[in-house]
Protein backbone atom coordinates (compact mmCIF):
# COMPACT_ATOMS: atom_id res chain seq x y z
CA UNK A 1 0.00 0.00 0.00
CA UNK A 2 1.03 3.68 -0.93
CA UNK A 3 1.82 5.44 2.14
CA UNK A 4 0.58 9.58 2.77
CA UNK A 5 0.13 11.76 5.89
CA UNK A 6 -3.68 12.88 5.35
CA UNK A 7 -3.84 14.56 8.66
CA UNK A 8 -5.92 17.46 8.76
CA UNK A 9 -7.50 16.71 4.95
CA UNK A 10 -11.73 15.94 5.21
CA UNK A 11 -12.49 14.14 2.64
CA UNK A 12 -16.55 12.67 1.29
CA UNK A 13 -16.41 9.59 -0.41
CA UNK A 14 -20.43 9.20 -2.32
CA UNK A 15 -21.16 5.32 -2.29
CA UNK A 16 -19.36 4.51 0.74
CA UNK A 17 -21.08 1.70 2.53
CA UNK A 18 -19.34 -1.09 0.19
CA UNK A 19 -16.94 -2.02 -2.37
CA UNK A 20 -14.28 0.22 -3.98
CA UNK A 21 -16.24 2.96 -2.01
CA UNK A 22 -15.94 1.71 1.67
CA UNK A 23 -12.59 0.57 0.91
CA UNK A 24 -11.52 4.15 -0.45
CA UNK A 25 -12.73 5.25 2.94
CA UNK A 26 -11.11 3.38 5.07
CA UNK A 27 -7.73 4.02 3.13
CA UNK A 28 -7.99 7.74 3.69
CA UNK A 29 -8.94 7.51 6.86
CA UNK A 30 -5.97 5.37 7.88
CA UNK A 31 -3.56 7.89 6.28
CA UNK A 32 -5.15 10.27 8.86
CA UNK A 33 -7.45 12.18 7.31
CA UNK A 34 -11.34 12.65 8.35
CA UNK A 35 -14.23 11.12 6.47
CA UNK A 36 -17.54 11.70 5.78
CA UNK A 37 -19.13 8.05 3.92
CA UNK A 38 -21.97 9.22 1.79
CA UNK A 39 -24.82 6.21 1.95
CA UNK A 40 -28.24 6.08 0.79
CA UNK A 41 -30.61 6.93 3.82
CA UNK A 42 -32.02 3.78 4.14
CA UNK A 43 -28.87 1.63 3.73
CA UNK A 44 -28.46 -0.26 7.16
CA UNK A 45 -24.98 -0.79 5.88
CA UNK A 46 -23.97 3.15 5.66
CA UNK A 47 -24.31 3.54 9.83
CA UNK A 48 -23.06 -0.39 9.94
CA UNK A 49 -19.76 0.80 8.44
CA UNK A 50 -19.72 4.14 10.09
CA UNK A 51 -19.68 2.63 13.59
CA UNK A 52 -16.85 -0.39 12.74
CA UNK A 53 -14.64 2.06 11.34
CA UNK A 54 -15.00 4.01 14.49
CA UNK A 55 -14.35 1.08 16.69
CA UNK A 56 -10.90 0.78 14.95
CA UNK A 57 -10.21 4.19 15.67
CA UNK A 58 -10.51 5.93 12.48
CA UNK A 59 -12.50 9.33 12.01
CA UNK A 60 -15.26 8.78 10.13
CA UNK A 61 -19.03 9.97 9.66
CA UNK A 62 -21.95 9.53 8.11
CA UNK A 63 -23.18 11.70 5.03
CA UNK A 64 -27.17 9.59 4.09
CA UNK A 65 -28.05 11.41 0.90
CA UNK A 66 -29.16 10.23 -2.81
CA UNK A 67 -26.87 11.57 -5.11
CA UNK A 68 -29.49 10.63 -7.93
CA UNK A 69 -31.94 13.07 -6.85
CA UNK A 70 -31.76 17.08 -7.34
CA UNK A 71 -31.52 18.89 -4.31
CA UNK A 72 -30.87 15.76 -2.33
CA UNK A 73 -27.01 15.56 -3.56
CA UNK A 74 -26.26 19.11 -3.00
CA UNK A 75 -28.20 19.49 0.64
CA UNK A 76 -25.80 15.77 1.39
CA UNK A 77 -22.77 17.92 0.04
CA UNK A 78 -23.35 20.98 2.05
CA UNK A 79 -24.65 18.76 5.58
CA UNK A 80 -21.21 17.02 5.45
CA UNK A 81 -18.89 19.86 4.43
CA UNK A 82 -20.51 21.57 7.19
CA UNK A 83 -20.18 18.77 10.11
CA UNK A 84 -16.60 18.84 8.74
CA UNK A 85 -15.84 22.43 8.21
CA UNK A 86 -14.04 21.86 5.23
CA UNK A 87 -13.53 19.48 2.13
CA UNK A 88 -10.21 18.60 0.74
CA UNK A 89 -10.99 15.71 -1.29
CA UNK A 90 -14.14 14.66 -3.25
CA UNK A 91 -14.94 11.37 -4.57
CA UNK A 92 -17.61 10.66 -7.26
CA UNK A 93 -17.43 6.84 -6.35
CA UNK A 94 -21.64 6.13 -6.10
CA UNK A 95 -23.26 4.70 -9.64
CA UNK A 96 -25.22 1.93 -10.46
CA UNK A 97 -25.38 -0.57 -13.72
CA UNK A 98 -29.24 -0.68 -13.00
CA UNK A 99 -29.07 -4.53 -13.63
CA UNK A 100 -27.22 -7.80 -12.46
CA UNK A 101 -27.32 -9.29 -15.77
CA UNK A 102 -25.10 -8.16 -19.10
CA UNK A 103 -27.47 -6.78 -21.54
CA UNK A 104 -26.20 -7.35 -24.98
CA UNK A 105 -25.71 -3.74 -27.38
CA UNK A 106 -28.16 -5.39 -29.64
CA UNK A 107 -31.21 -5.83 -26.96
CA UNK A 108 -32.36 -1.99 -27.60
CA UNK A 109 -35.56 -2.45 -26.16
CA UNK A 110 -33.90 -2.87 -22.87
CA UNK A 111 -32.92 0.57 -23.04
CA UNK A 112 -36.24 2.21 -21.61
CA UNK A 113 -36.39 5.70 -20.76
CA UNK A 114 -36.56 4.94 -16.81
CA UNK A 115 -33.41 3.06 -17.54
CA UNK A 116 -31.49 5.49 -19.23
CA UNK A 117 -32.77 8.37 -16.48
CA UNK A 118 -31.38 5.98 -13.86
CA UNK A 119 -28.40 5.65 -14.72
CA UNK A 120 -27.66 9.08 -16.14
CA UNK A 121 -28.93 11.07 -12.81
CA UNK A 122 -26.57 8.18 -11.08
CA UNK A 123 -23.52 8.03 -12.97
CA UNK A 124 -23.53 11.26 -14.69
CA UNK A 125 -25.68 14.18 -13.18
CA UNK A 126 -24.94 12.66 -10.01
CA UNK A 127 -21.39 13.77 -10.04
CA UNK A 128 -21.97 16.72 -11.10
CA UNK A 129 -24.42 18.00 -9.07
CA UNK A 130 -21.13 17.18 -5.67
CA UNK A 131 -18.64 18.12 -7.75
CA UNK A 132 -20.93 21.75 -8.18
CA UNK A 133 -22.22 21.51 -4.63
CA UNK A 134 -18.37 21.25 -3.64
CA UNK A 135 -16.54 23.52 -5.48
CA UNK A 136 -16.48 26.77 -3.31
CA UNK A 137 -15.01 24.19 -0.42
CA UNK A 138 -12.52 22.69 -2.77
CA UNK A 139 -11.00 25.96 -4.03
CA UNK A 140 -10.68 27.42 -0.66
CA UNK A 141 -8.10 24.44 -0.14
CA UNK A 142 -6.84 23.58 -3.16
CA UNK A 143 -8.31 20.38 -3.21
CA UNK A 144 -8.98 17.15 -5.46
CA UNK A 145 -12.38 15.86 -7.11
CA UNK A 146 -11.73 11.84 -8.37
CA UNK A 147 -14.32 10.48 -10.63
CA UNK A 148 -15.28 6.62 -10.53
CA UNK A 149 -15.71 6.12 -14.22
CA UNK A 150 -14.45 2.48 -15.56
CA UNK A 151 -12.95 0.83 -18.60
CA UNK A 152 -17.01 0.47 -19.93
CA UNK A 153 -16.11 4.09 -20.58
CA UNK A 154 -12.80 4.01 -22.88
CA UNK A 155 -14.50 1.98 -25.05
CA UNK A 156 -15.14 -1.45 -23.29
CA UNK A 157 -18.84 -2.98 -23.85
CA UNK A 158 -19.68 -2.58 -20.37
CA UNK A 159 -23.04 -3.91 -18.87
CA UNK A 160 -25.21 -2.22 -20.82
CA UNK A 161 -25.34 0.57 -23.94
CA UNK A 162 -26.56 2.97 -20.99
CA UNK A 163 -23.68 2.10 -18.66
CA UNK A 164 -20.63 2.85 -21.20
CA UNK A 165 -22.61 5.93 -22.33
CA UNK A 166 -22.93 7.40 -18.86
CA UNK A 167 -19.33 6.14 -18.12
CA UNK A 168 -18.26 7.67 -21.23
CA UNK A 169 -19.71 10.61 -20.36
CA UNK A 170 -18.62 10.89 -16.66
CA UNK A 171 -14.70 11.04 -18.57
CA UNK A 172 -15.96 14.19 -20.42
CA UNK A 173 -17.46 15.45 -17.38
CA UNK A 174 -13.96 14.90 -15.72
CA UNK A 175 -11.80 17.19 -18.28
CA UNK A 176 -14.48 19.64 -18.71
CA UNK A 177 -14.06 20.03 -14.67
CA UNK A 178 -10.62 20.24 -14.60
CA UNK A 179 -10.67 22.88 -17.04
CA UNK A 180 -13.65 24.91 -15.25
CA UNK A 181 -12.63 24.55 -11.77
CA UNK A 182 -8.68 25.17 -12.47
CA UNK A 183 -6.02 26.39 -11.16
CA UNK A 184 -7.72 25.32 -7.90
CA UNK A 185 -8.95 22.14 -7.81
CA UNK A 186 -7.59 19.37 -9.79
CA UNK A 187 -9.82 16.82 -11.46
CA UNK A 188 -8.77 13.09 -12.02
CA UNK A 189 -11.30 9.93 -12.83
CA UNK A 190 -10.05 6.18 -12.45
CA UNK A 191 -11.11 3.34 -14.75
CA UNK A 192 -11.34 0.26 -12.81
CA UNK A 193 -11.48 -3.23 -14.71
CA UNK A 194 -13.10 -6.22 -13.34
CA UNK A 195 -12.90 -5.70 -9.82
CA UNK A 196 -14.10 -8.53 -6.34
CA UNK A 197 -17.11 -6.14 -5.19
CA UNK A 198 -20.33 -7.62 -3.62
CA UNK A 199 -21.82 -6.35 -7.15
CA UNK A 200 -19.69 -8.81 -9.09
CA UNK A 201 -18.67 -11.73 -6.39
CA UNK A 202 -22.34 -12.69 -7.59
CA UNK A 203 -21.66 -13.51 -10.91
CA UNK A 204 -20.91 -16.60 -13.06
CA UNK A 205 -17.17 -18.24 -12.30
CA UNK A 206 -16.73 -17.99 -15.72
CA UNK A 207 -17.44 -14.33 -16.34
CA UNK A 208 -14.68 -13.80 -13.50
CA UNK A 209 -12.29 -16.19 -15.13
CA UNK A 210 -13.00 -14.24 -18.43
CA UNK A 211 -11.46 -11.47 -16.51
CA UNK A 212 -8.35 -12.97 -15.24
CA UNK A 213 -7.52 -14.74 -18.65
CA UNK A 214 -7.94 -11.06 -20.19
CA UNK A 215 -5.81 -9.15 -17.67
CA UNK A 216 -1.79 -9.73 -18.48
CA UNK A 217 -1.97 -9.57 -14.56
CA UNK A 218 -4.18 -12.45 -14.28
CA UNK A 219 -5.87 -11.53 -11.67
CA UNK A 220 -9.42 -9.14 -11.08
CA UNK A 221 -8.93 -6.77 -8.83
CA UNK A 222 -9.15 -5.92 -5.61
CA UNK A 223 -11.08 -3.21 -4.18
CA UNK A 224 -7.90 -1.90 -2.21
CA UNK A 225 -6.37 -1.79 -5.44
CA UNK A 226 -8.68 1.26 -7.38
CA UNK A 227 -8.26 2.89 -3.86
CA UNK A 228 -4.68 3.25 -3.79
CA UNK A 229 -5.14 4.98 -7.36
CA UNK A 230 -7.99 7.28 -5.86
CA UNK A 231 -5.53 7.89 -2.76
CA UNK A 232 -2.66 8.51 -5.57
CA UNK A 233 -4.87 11.18 -7.32
CA UNK A 234 -5.78 12.77 -4.23
CA UNK A 235 -2.79 13.42 -2.07
CA UNK A 236 -0.19 13.36 -4.60
CA UNK A 237 -0.22 13.76 -8.80
CA UNK A 238 0.13 18.06 -8.02
CA UNK A 239 0.58 18.28 -11.88
CA UNK A 240 -2.24 15.66 -12.63
CA UNK A 241 -5.68 16.86 -13.79
CA UNK A 242 -8.32 16.10 -16.68
CA UNK A 243 -6.62 11.99 -16.64
CA UNK A 244 -8.10 8.81 -16.69
CA UNK A 245 -5.72 6.63 -14.70
CA UNK A 246 -6.67 3.16 -15.99
CA UNK A 247 -6.72 0.19 -13.18
CA UNK A 248 -7.86 -2.81 -14.33
CA UNK A 249 -4.46 -5.65 -14.84
CA UNK A 250 -3.97 -4.61 -18.68
CA UNK A 251 -7.57 -5.97 -19.83
CA UNK A 252 -7.33 -3.59 -22.06
CA UNK A 253 -4.09 -4.07 -23.54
Amino acid sequence: MIKADLTGKWALVTGGASGIGLATATMLAQMGAKVAINHLEDDPAGPARVAELTAQGLDVIAAPGNISIPGNAEAMVEAAIGAMGRLDYLVNNAGTSGTRDKIPPSELDKMTEDFWQLLLNTNLIGAFRCAHAAATALKENRGAIVNMTSIAGIGQQGSSIAYAASKSALVSLTRSLARGLAPEVRVNAVAPGQTKTPWTENWPEERKQWARDLAVLKRRSDPEDIAEAVLYLCAGASMVTGHVLVVDGGMTL
